[in-house]
């Protein structure tokens, strides 16, 4: 039940339909579009960083090494910021074949690079696209499925990043370890041939969101989201630890600045209602922080070589074990139906995360006996992905519902992967900055790292806290 503030009853069950409603025969072929988009996406990213170190040695550009992930993810935060204007203007199809083209071309681009610089625009062109994809995923959850599946549409969707982390470096490796990287974007040509082949059997044209006024792109909140994104991300290069800094002070500002702008702005990324008092601003900071924290999972693979002695095979299979407690997490959370369980979740589990990071922080490195640190290591890193999965499908559906205005949703659900991208840029940077500093200090990176994060976790759970505060019921109910 929901008392006369809206607030809901903590013992009511919140409907949330059933995953046998969600993949039937009704939205399956909506469901797999939705996924398969972010699953490209996400699978394309961690491919390509594995394919790399074959890259370079083939067609050289070892300079631009960085670049290839930069404009990769700078693409991305555009794209998905102008997901939903997109998708309002043209439709859910059309809006579809174009990220899928973007992508497509610059996989095409990749696999026929005859040096570095030509790979580039590949991957500015696959980022783009593949940020278009990722952003028209929860955009079409709010259009297109019914607000009871939004959480679980939410949790199967965003489980495709746990899909692509799995996938992409087993993939890549393989590719790599034969020496045909180039097959490996041309893999990626085939499987985005075959997703819009799919879009166009399972889309219509007349899916385009909320309708009323027409939706301008937002592109002074886009150049700014863009150049945060470039500086946070550009962060991560200079090993002077000033430079290193400045730029995520650069890149903070320019967030600031777009939060002003797009507050502004008729055209805007956020709904109004993320400026608003309420917990719309709370929601998406609680998914920004959790992004961005699980981005200390990046140097696992370098720190275990380093630090545990683990063989590279081993340290590059610990990163698996974040993504693989997140996707099984989110599962299984989505389908938790109680309100109080679900505030339990959301305020839990960035506890659960800061608890895990500590473990990895303060676990004692044994180079005599390697296998019992990756098996430490693995076991807490399950444990933080149980925790980012324990509340982002909620989390992600109170985005697309806790909206003043019904108009907004389509935004607000846009939004959700712009946030979870520019988490990701500033986590990212800032988990690169403090093992900089820790290395050149001659202090134990690992343990700085993680410990700092297992810090930035409990923030997140403050925050969870207030986004949790009134909580209503997250979706509606069957009619």
């Amino acid at each position: 039940m929901v008392d006369r503030t809206g607030a809901a009853n903590s013992d009511s069950p919140v409907s949330s339909g059933s995953w046998r409603e969600l993949l039937g025969r009704r939205y399956l072929g909506t469901s797999a579009v939705l996924a398969g988009g972010v699953a490209l996406y996400a699978t394309n990213e961690f491919l390509t960083i594995s394919l790399l170190p074959s890259t370079v040695k083939d067609i050289g550009g070892e300079r631009f090494y960085a670049w290839v992930t930069t404009l990769y993810l700078v693409g991305s935060v555009i794209a998905a910021a102008a997901a939903n204007p997109i998708l309002v203007r043209v439709g859910s199809r059309a809006a579809y074949l174009m990220g899928l083209l973007s992508f497509g071309v610059g996989a095409v681009v990749c696999a026929l690079a005859p040096q570095m610089e030509v790979l580039l625009v590949g991957r500015a062109l696959q980022g783009m696209g593949g940020g278009l994809l990722a952003g028209l995923g929860y955009a079409l959850i709010n259009a297109v499925l019914p607000s009871w599946l939004w959480t679980r549409a939410s949790g199967l969707v965003s489980a495709m990043w746990g899909v692509g982390t799995l996938v992409g470096p087993a993939a890549g490796g393989l590719f790599a370890q034969f020496g045909i990287w180039r097959w490996a974007f041309g893999v990626m040509t085939v499987l985005t041939a075959a997703m819009a082949v799919a879009v166009i059997a399972v889309m219509t044209t007349g899916e385009r969101g909320h309708r009323g006024e027409p939706m301008k792109i937002p592109v002074r909140s886009l150049l700014l989201l863009g150049g945060a994104a470039l500086a946070v991300t550009v962060a991560q290069l200079p090993n002077n630890l000033i430079g290193a800094a400045s730029l995520l002070l650069v890149g903070g500002i320019l967030l600031a600045v777009f939060l002003v702008v797009d507050r502004r702005s008729q055209a805007a990324v956020l709904p109004p209602s993320a400026f608003r008092p309420g917990r719309q601003k709370w929601i998406y900071l609680t998914l920004g922080l959790l992004m961005a924290t699980t981005k200390a999972n990046l140097y696992i693979p370098l720190l275990g070589q380093r630090l545990a002695h683990l063989a590279p095979v081993m340290a590059g299979f610990l990163g698996a074990a974040l993504s693989t407690g997140w996707m099984l997490s989110e599962i299984a959370s989505a389908s938790v139906s109680r309100v109080r369980v679900v505030i339990a979740l959301v305020i839990s589990g960035p506890l659960v995360m800061a608890a895990g990071l500590a473990v990895v922080a303060f676990a004692r490195m044994n180079r005599y006996n390697p296998t019992a640190v990756a098996a430490i290591w693995a076991l807490a890193l399950l444990v933080v992905g149980i925790g980012v999965g324990a509340g982002w499908p909620h989390l992600s559906a109170w985005a697309m519902s806790c909206v003043d205005n019904p108009a907004e949703g389509g935004t607000a659900a846009a939004a959700i992967n712009t946030v979870q991208l520019i988490g990701g840029a500033f986590g990212a940077g800032f988990a690169g900055l403090v093992v900089n500093t820790a290395m050149s200090a001659g202090l134990p990176a690992a343990r700085w790292l993680f410990a700092t994060f297992a810090v930035l976790a409990l923030v997140g759970c403050g925050v969870a806290y207030r986004a949790c505060r009134g909580a209503a019921t997250p979706t509606g109910a069957p009619g």
